[in-house]
């Protein structure tokens, strides 16, 4: 045990691993710019519950980011590379877009707030096309699963800083400076890209934009069948649905129950961290024991349960324990959770077209994140805490139940043939 976790750490000596930690926050930083972290800021400002929920549709553009993937694989930026170029370019924009939030004010005018927010969301997608297609091109097979969970946990921790540190900051000056300051934050990742390594060989674009476009798609679906491929592409949408409801309601819940913005984001950045941290690597240990099939049933079935500590938060109302329980399970699962799936959407990937294919499924995953939760503010509204919590848990059946179909548990197969 000492060994394998002397070994996990030594990977922060290698310059590609630190690299991958790096990009890996770059790349979750935005997320919650237009989505946790926004809802504190709109609840605040006393917009209804109905419009906070509706606001997830911003997001649209990480649902949607497969449509212009090919255009990052097809084309070569003039400086670092096609992939480190392409990096730099979305995070001078995003920069200057959160900096831009500083400008807005949600109650006089959300119309200006979604612009904006969209704006982000599009540069984020796009920040994160470039950085998933360099992940592949850099990491040696042999260096596949490392650079998988280091990058992941650089993302979990950028989500627990903007859903975190944040909050703590907002308590303690207004909402557009805390933007600013993380804009100045967004800012250094142009340093990580120009630091990072230039992947070595298999940088060549396809010949011509059609082929970018076409040769992903035909690519996966005669591997996997059209009924099997079908299957595989609702599943990803389905399979974390509950756990985007609770995730998309989550910080307007916590701060009407009464608990405040410090409350929140202490908890979540000190021991939700902790959570978070051992449940990537807990993911990762039991992934590599259990096969990617039963650790989707695992995990995804841990998912939903987790669920039901919200549930009990709202029946109890403002209660401290309660309230480090409900947020320590959501983000350990969420680490064992997120482990397990981006493992899953990377078995999906040929090599030869793993950028477009790798956004394409994450586009769809993004869907059920961005776009089947619109709807979770008025259900909230409609039904109380307590029933909304349960009715995640519902929620999330539909996409385990489609796992006999293409990953069953007695099956000793991976999910690719």
């Amino acid at each position: 045990m000492v060994k394998s976790i002397s070994a996990f750490f030594q990977v922060f000596q290698s310059r590609k691993m630190a690299a991958l930690l790096l990009l890996g926050f770059a790349s979750g930083l935005p997320l919650f710019l237009t989505s946790r972290t926004l809802q504190a800021w709109m609840t605040l400002e006393g917009v209804d519950l109905g419009a906070i929920g509706l606001f997830s549709l911003v997001a649209l553009p990480y649902s949607l980011k497969f449509l212009w993937s090919p255009l990052l694989d097809r084309f070569v930026p003039p400086f670092l590379g096609r992939r480190r170029g392409w990096l730099v370019i979305a995070q001078v924009g995003l920069t200057v877009a959160i900096a831009a939030m500083a400008l807005q004010n949600p109650k006089q005018s959300l119309q200006l707030l979604a612009i904006n927010a969209l704006l982000i969301a599009f540069l984020s997608a796009s920040q994160d096309i470039a950085f998933d297609a360099y992940r592949t091109d850099l990491l040696e097979q042999r260096e596949m699963g490392a650079g998988a969970a280091i990058s992941v946990l650089g993302y979990r921790v950028a989500l627990l800083v903007t859903g975190s540190l944040a909050l703590i900051l907002a308590d303690q000056m207004p909402w557009p400076l805390v933007y600013l300051c993380l804009a100045g934050l967004m800012l250094l990742s142009v340093l990580y890209s120009a630091w990072a390594p230039e992947p070595t060989g298999g940088d060549r674009p396809p010949e011509t934009l059609a082929d970018a476009v076409r040769l992903p798609f035909l690519e996966f679906f005669q591997r996997s069948g059209i009924w099997r491929g079908a299957l595989i592409l609702v599943f990803i949408v389905l399979y974390r649905f509950g756990d985007a409801l609770v995730n998309n309601m989550a910080t307007p819940f916590l701060l009407q129950t009464g608990f405040s913005q410090t409350d929140i984001g202490t908890i979540q950045g000190g021991m939700g961290l902790l959570a978070t941290i051992v449940g990537i690597l807990a993911g990762g240990a039991l992934l590599s024991q259990m096969g990617i099939n039963r650790s989707l049933w695992v995990f995804g079935g841990l998912q939903a349960l987790s669920n039901l500590a919200y549930f009990g938060l709202a029946d109890l109302g403002q209660n401290y324990s309660a309230m480090v329980l409900a947020i320590n399970v959501e983000n350990f699962c969420g680490g064992l959770g997120t482990a397990g799936f981006v493992a899953f959407l990377m078995s999906l990937c040929n090599p030869s077209f793993s950028a477009t294919q790798y956004a394409l499924l994450s586009s769809l995953m993004a869907v059920s994140r961005d776009i089947l939760v619109a709807p979770a503010g008025k259900l909230a509204e409609q039904t109380g805490w307590p029933l909304f919590f349960l009715l995640t848990l519902v929620a999330a059946v539909p996409g385990l139940a489609l796992l006999p179909f293409f990953a069953p548990w007695n099956s000793q197969r991976e999910i690719e043939e």
